[in-house]
C-alpha cells in the first residue's frame, strides 16, 4: 500500500475512534423500526461515502475504497460490534441490493448489451464503421462532435446512452487520438445532463413521480430552461471541443493521446480488449448500425409496455410511468435475439460464435458490475444510517427565509448529497417534495426554479461522484480506468457547477430563465476563453 493510502487509512481510523466516543444525540425514526443505530439521521450518516470517495481519489483504487466505505457504514450501523457489522455488510448490503429487482434488471441489461457489443466486434461491424467514419470524419474535433451528437440523440436513458455511444464511437475517437479520459467525459456529459432536459426519458419519468398531486410531466417541462448545470455542461463541452482547449489532468491525457498514448496512466484495464484477433473482413457498417437501431427500438417499446401503453395508456403517460430497469432488460433481450438471427442470416458469424460472445460480453462487463454492486451496497449503508432524514431536516430548517438565494443553496445541497450518495434519483426523492411543500402556494415560479436547482445539483453531484452508477457506466462505455475518468472529469464539472451557482443567484433575483440563462451561457463562454488563453494546446497532428 502507498504512503498516501496508509496515511489516509490512519486518519480514517482516528475519525472512527472519535465517532465512537462522541456524545451525539439521536433523532427519532419510524416507530415501527425494530432497530435504530445510535448515529441515525446525523451528519455521520454521510461519512461512509465520503470515506470511499476520499480513498478512491488518494489510492486510485476503486474496489477496496468502496469496500472500506461499506465497512465504515456497517460499523456505524452496528455500534462497532463485530457480528452486527458482518451481518449488515452481507444481509443488509450486498445480498440485499443483489436481490432487488430493479438492480437485477440493470445488471441483466449490462450483460446483454456487453454480449451484443462483443457480437458486433466479432462480426466486424465496429471495424467497418470505423473505416467508414474515417472517410467522413477527418479531424479530432469532428470525432468529438460526432460523439457528442450521438450522445444527445440517445436521450432515452443514461445507462443505454453510455454503453451505446461508447461501443459505436470508440473506434472513431481512438483513430483520431482522442484520449480515453476525454472520451469518457464526452459520454458522461451527454448522459445524465441530456436525459434530465429530455421530456421523454426515464429521468423525466422519475422526476414526474416525485411531484404528487400535480401534473408532474408539465412541471418537468417548465423546469428545463432553468436546469442550468445540464445546459451549461453541454455548452462547455461543445465550446471546449471547438476552441481546442483543455486544462487540469485532462490536458496531460490529451497531449499524450496526440503522441499515441490513449491511456496515460498505468491502469489501463481495457488496453488489449479488442486486440485478440483481426477484424472480420466480411463485416459491413450495417452489422453495427442495424443491431443498434433495433436495440433502441426494442428498448423504447419495452419501456412503454411497462408503462401500460398497450393497455390503452397514451404514449407520454406510458413513458412517464415506465419501469426503466424492466424495460431495458426486456428490450435488450429482444435485441440480442435479433442480433443472433441477423448475423447468422448475413453469414458473418455462425451460431457457435454468437453463443461464445455471451460469456465474453459478461466478462467485459465484470468491472462495471463489481463497481455498481459495491456502489449500491454503499448507498444501502447510507440509507440505513438515515442520511435522507438528516438532509431533509437540515433543508427544512433553512427553507423559511433567504428565498432569493435559496435556489443556489438548493443547488449546492443537491450537489453534496448526490456526490456523497452517488444517486441522482435518490436526491430528487429527498429534495423535490420539500421544495414543492415550501413554495407550492407562496411562489409557484420560485418552486419551478428551486426544483430545477435540485435536479441540476443532483446531476452535478452524480457527474462528479466516483460511486455514481452513471459515472461507472461512462467509464465502461469508454473502456477507461474508472478513477482516471473521475479525476480528469472533476475539474470540468466543478467549473460548470461554479457558473451554474452564479446563474442560480441571478435567477433568484430576476425569476425568469430568459435573462438568467443567457447570462450563464455568456459567463461560461468567457470562462472557457480565459482558460484557453492560460492553457494553450499543442497543434493537432493529422490522423495517420
Amino acid at each position: 500500500m502507498s504512503k498516501k493510502a496508509g496515511t489516509a487509512l490512519s486518519l480514517m481510523a482516528m475519525v472512527f475512534m472519535g465517532a465512537l466516543a462522541s456524545p451525539l444525540t439521536v433523532l427519532a425514526a419510524d416507530a415501527e423500526e425494530t432497530y435504530q443505530p445510535a448515529l441515525y439521521a446525523t451528519i455521520w450518516a454521510l461519512l461512509p461515502p465520503l470515506v470511499a470517495i476520499i480513498l478512491a481519489l488518494i489510492t486510485k483504487e476503486v474496489y477496496s475504497s468502496l469496500f472500506v466505505g461499506i465497512v465504515v457504514g456497517a460499523l456505524l450501523y452496528s455500534g462497532f460490534k463485530f457480528e452486527g457489522t458482518v451481518t449488515q455488510i452481507f444481509e443488509g448490503g450486498i445480498i440485499k441490493v443483489l436481490s432487488d429487482s430493479y438492480n437485477v434488471g440493470i445488471l441483466i441489461f449490462l450483460v446483454i448489451l456487453g454480449s451484443v457489443v462483443c457480437m458486433m466486434n466479432k462480426a466486424g461491424g465496429s471495424a467497418a464503421f470505423g473505416r467508414w467514419a474515417s472517410q467522413k470524419i477527418h479531424t479530432r474535433v469532428g470525432a468529438e462532435l460526432a460523439a457528442i451528437i450521438l450522445g444527445i440523440l440517445i436521450f432515452i436513458d443514461d445507462y443505454f446512452n453510455c454503453l451505446t455511444v461508447g461501443s459505436v464511437m470508440r473506434p472513431v475517437t481512438d483513430r483520431h487520438h482522442v484520449s480515453r479520459a476525454k472520451f469518457a467525459y464526452l459520454i458522461d456529459a451527454t448522459a445524465a445532463p441530456v436525459c434530465i432536459i429530455a421530456p421523454i426519458s426515464s429521468w423525466a419519468a422519475a422526476v414526474s413521480g416525485f411531484v404528487e398531486g400535480q401534473d408532474g410531466l408539465a412541471i418537468f417541462v417548465r423546469t428545463i430552461p432553468y436546469n442550468f448545470y445540464a445546459i451549461l455542461t453541454i455548452v462547455m463541452m461543445v465550446g471546449m471541443v471547438l476552441m481546442k482547449t483543455e486544462f487540469g489532468a485532462m490536458k496531460t491525457h490529451e497531449i499524450n493521446a496526440l503522441n499515441g498514448d490513449l491511456y496515460t496512466t498505468a491502469a489501463r484495464p481495457y488496453e488489449n480488449a479488442t486486440d485478440d484477433e483481426a477484424p472480420n473482413p466480411r463485416g459491413k457498417v450495417i452489422d453495427l448500425v442495424v443491431p443498434i437501431v433495433v436495440l433502441v427500438i426494442c428498448c423504447v417499446i419495452s419501456m412503454i409496455y411497462t408503462g401500460g401503453f398497450f393497455s390503452g395508456t397514451d404514449f407520454v403517460t406510458a413513458f412517464s410511468q415506465s419501469d426503466a430497469s424492466t424495460g431495458l432488460a426486456m428490450g435488450s433481450a429482444f435485441g440480442l435475439v435479433f442480433a443472433i438471427i441477423f448475423y447468422m442470416v448475413r453469414r458473418v458469424i455462425n451460431f457457435r460464435d454468437c453463443m461464445a460472445c455471451i460469456p465474453d460480453g459478461f466478462k467485459a462487463m465484470v468491472p462495471a458490475i463489481m463497481i455498481l454492486t459495491f456502489a449500491w451496497t454503499l448507498k444501502a449503508m447510507t440509507d440505513s444510517l438515515g442520511a435522507a432524514v438528516f438532509v431533509e431536516e437540515s433543508m427544512r430548517s433553512v427553507a423559511g427565509g433567504i428565498e432569493v438565494i435559496l435556489p443556489a443553496i438548493i443547488f449546492l445541497v443537491g450537489c453534496g448529497l448526490a456526490f456523497a450518495t452517488g444517486t441522482s434519483w435518490g436526491t430528487f426523492g429527498i429534495l423535490i417534495p420539500i421544495v414543492v411543500a415550501v413554495f407550492e402556494k407562496s411562489s409557484p415560479e420560485m418552486m419551478i426554479i428551486s426544483m430545477s436547482a435540485c435536479m441540476a445539483g443532483a446531476v452535478c453531484g452524480d457527474h462528479c461522484s466516483p460511486i455514481s452508477d452513471t459515472t461507472i457506466m461512462a467509464s465502461a462505455g469508454a473502456q477507461c480506468d474508472h478513477v482516471t475518468h473521475v479525476s480528469t472529469q472533476l475539474p470540468y464539472a466543478i467549473v460548470a457547477a461554479a457558473v451554474s451557482f452564479v446563474t442560480y443567484i441571478v435567477a433568484g433575483f430576476v425569476k425568469t430563465a430568459w435573462i438568467a440563462l443567457p447570462v450563464g451561457i455568456v459567463l461560461m463562454l468567457v470562462v472557457l476563453f480565459g482558460i484557453k488563453m492560460m492553457n494553450p494546446m499543442p497543434i493537432e497532428k493529422p490522423t495517420e
